[in-house]
């Protein structure tokens, strides 16, 4: 894959839209951020850009239309991001209007400006990007691009976690302006791409967590192209792996995953284990929820008529074993529901495994590094993805927008 970088292009003196990901999680009462670990991975991108003599205009998101509680003001991440980078961080409540682009026109050297939020448009919020197909050559005329693009000399883009996103701050730019990679997405683009295309062996993959479209798709492809030697499931995953071999879970569970529409993964789940089951392990045991205590079952003596929240600890113990002969580690979602006592076990008895291993480890997804700061130091891990739908796609063979736009931009960039 050919992205340009930062070094393939020169910035003092020149307007730079750099479109970053930092949008964060939010407390549901009083809006404010609660983990801002996305803002620190965009500053080094930023510092570098106005240290150059670029005049920055940062472009970002926070929420969307299915995300809607999400949905607020950047305010606060500007005020965040001068904190951390020592210097003004300056903030209109505007994206693309008269006073944004007016204060863009004001830029000085070495100045650095964020723009309200994106998705306050229309064109930007996923509804828009389902519902209405545009190519990138369409969207230079939305209204974004076309009102910010004339004043710009350089797009650079630095929101890996957003690359599955087709909209005109991810794709469009590249087709009127010089565009680099920041050094965040050339940073995630090329460690994902080892793991994809190279992997040390043996690689394993734990997949756990509720999103199980993600996970029977990403099982799928790195299975059928060799790229994981072994996958360990847990969590919803897990169940339905349990259930597509004609074992009732109990009906709680099984309730818990037809009220879902979670069931409809049952066939996909069976062929996967009659094509790959020598290279899938399931749970030989289980954890339920006993009025908030702990019990357990063996797979052989269920159904239970509990709802199961974890992994047990005879599982656990195999895992880890694997976990500690690997050489490439990948992990997606917690073993169980962490946030419980009875169900905490297996997610953290896994990622004390994972961060002992002598594995290259990469995690990414939000309920994933979540989980992964609450029971370990993230410095364990090799490489922590800001991605995780983005980080999902990738290794499961599907294109991504935004890498295919800034492949286009290495190429034009290349020939000018």
């Amino acid at each position: 894959m050919k992205i340009s970088s930062l070094d393939d292009i020169g910035f003092a003196g020149r307007v730079v839209l750099l479109r970053v990901d930092i949008n964060s999680p939010l407390d549901p009462t009083t809006k404010l951020i609660v983990d801002d670990s996305r803002l620190d991975k965009a500053l080094p991108t930023i510092k570098e850009l106005a240290d150059a003599g670029a005049r920055v205009v940062v472009l970002a998101h926070q929420g969307d239309t299915l995300d809607y509680h999400n949905l607020t003001s950047l305010r606060e991440h500007a005020t965040k991001l001068s904190s951390k980078l020592g210097r003004p961080v300056g903030f209109i409540d505007d994206v693309a209007g008269p006073a944004a682009r007016a204060a863009i026109k004001q830029l000085g050297d070495g100045d650095i400006l964020l723009l309200d939020n994106v998705r306050y448009l229309t064109e930007e919020v996923s509804t828009f990007e389902e519902g209405v197909k545009l190519s990138a050559s369409d969207m230079t005329a939305t209204y974004l691009v076309s009102n910010l693009a004339p004043l710009a000399d350089v797009y650079v883009n630095d929101a890996f976690a957003a690359a599955h996103r087709d909209s005109p701050s991810m794709v469009a730019f590249q087709e009127l302006l010089p565009s680099v990679g920041g050094r965040l997405l050339v940073q995630e683009t090329n460690a994902l791409t080892r793991i994809a295309a190279d992997p040390i062996r043996p690689c394993v993959f734990l997949i756990g967590g509720l999103k199980v479209s993600d996970a029977f798709a990403m099982m799928s492809n790195v299975l059928a192209d060799g790229t994981a030697d072994r996958i360990l499931t847990s969590g919803i995953t897990a169940n339905i792996m349990i259930a597509a071999r004609d074992v009732d879970l109990g009906g709680p569970t099984m309730s818990f995953i037809a009220e879902r529409s979670l069931d409809s993964f049952i066939p996909q789940a069976a062929d996967l284990l009659s094509t790959f089951g020598d290279r899938i392990d399931v749970p030989i045991d289980f954890a339920f929820d006993e009025d908030g205590t702990r019990g357990e079952v063996d797979a052989t003596d269920l159904p239970v008529d509990r709802l199961i929240v974890d992994i047990g600890t005879r599982t656990v113990a195999r895992y880890e074993r694997t976990i500690a002969d690997a050489a490439t580690l990948f992990v997606n979602g917690p073993a169980g529901v962490y946030e419980s006592p009875a169900g905490e076990y297996g997610t953290r008895s896994l990622w004390n495994a994972v961060a002992a291993a002598h594995a290259t480890s990469v995690i990414g997804g939000g309920d994933t590094v979540a989980s992964a700061r609450r029971f370990i130091d993230l410095s364990d891990i090799s490489f922590v993805s800001t991605g995780g739908g983005a980080l999902i796609r990738y290794l499961s063979g599907q294109n991504l927008p935004l890498l295919d736009a800034m492949e286009r931009a290495a190429v034009r960039l290349e020939s000018a």
